[in-house]
């Protein structure tokens, strides 16, 4: 498998609240990895449509389902980032760290929108990190959706109150351009 992306609740669920997880199963086939925390998370009684749309794609083999275990490296990390930070440093939400945590051990890639929390983590270890947005704008460039079906999906995603950084899939594309 190359690089597996390692998705925290937030990015995993913006796709799943508005029905394109196939997105996802196009651009990165074999790829996909919930950690066990955030399936856990996404298992929560009030939103059982967002667990069923995760148990399709592990049962399609389409995304698999990652635990961290006890006395690893990324056990020691996930505590590190959830309990018992180094001075200076802060806590950050279990989904985020199990995502870095496991992206570390078995360098792959962190999929989370959650950058305030993430970005010093990400740059202090070194690894890759791609966003809700970086996805579109890939599927966009990979000719999987239009602009106009990307603004679409922007819009759901953040009438679901999904925080993507702009506030339409245009304006993110016009950053991105402007960053490359």
């Amino acid at each position: 498998m190359t690089e597996p992306l390692f998705f925290d609740t937030d990015c995993i669920s913006a796709f799943l609240w508005v029905g394109t997880e196939n997105i996802l199963v196009k651009l990165y086939p074999n790829r996909i990895v919930i950690p066990k925390i955030v399936y856990d998370e996404l298992s929560n009684p009030g939103i059982p449509h967002l667990k069923a749309k995760i148990d399709k794609l592990l049962s399609a083999e389409q995304a698999q389902l990652m635990s961290i275990h006890i006395a690893t490296e990324a056990y020691n990390l996930y505590y590190q980032l959830t309990e018992k930070p180094k001075d200076g440093y802060k806590v950050i939400g279990k989904g985020e760290a199990a995502s870095i945590a496991l992206a570390k051990q078995y360098d792959g890639i962190v999929a989370s929108n959650n950058l305030k929390d993430i970005s010093y983590y990400i740059a202090q270890m070194g690894l890759k990190h791609i966003t809700t947005g970086d996805i579109l704008f890939a599927a966009l460039e990979r000719g999987y959706i239009s602009e106009a079906q990307g603004n679409a999906i922007w819009a759901k995603m953040i009438s679901k109150r999904r925080k993507l950084g702009a506030a339409s899939f245009t304006e993110y594309i016009k950053a991105k351009k402007l960053s490359i």
